[in-house]
């Protein structure tokens, strides 16, 4: 089970990274992107950026930890459920999810 506290010390230790707000609701930020943050419309999710096709693939493999929601439907990235993801599953995605914001938007990172 992750906490916020994890995801910041896991997505902060990513070159570039940086803690701000996306919506109004905490996130972490590479380059003004955001590659995840608290979710504004379903409570204990994470929003994290990825393909749509992959989303569907984590759904279907993990449906306990990633789900879409109608609003979520059709846009690149996946929710994940912050009380049922374990911190190595964190990591990946996190790292997933910034390499896949830092290449869609051609970011310069050191």
């Amino acid at each position: 089970m992750a906490t916020w506290p994890d995801v910041l010390r896991l997505a902060l230790a990513l070159p570039g990274a940086e803690e701000s707000t996306h919506y109004g609701k905490p996130a972490v930020k590479v380059r003004g992107r955001f590659f995840t943050c608290v979710s504004s419309h379903e409570p204990g999710a994470l929003v994290v950026p990825c393909p749509a096709e992959e989303a569907r693939l984590l759904c279907a493999a993990l449906p306990g930890v990633y789900y879409l929601t109608p609003h979520y439907e059709g846009w690149d990235g996946v929710l994940a459920r912050i009380d049922a993801i374990d911190e190595d599953e964190l990591a990946g995605r996190l790292e997933d999810a910034y390499a896949y914001v830092v290449a869609k938007y051609g970011l310069a990172v050191s």
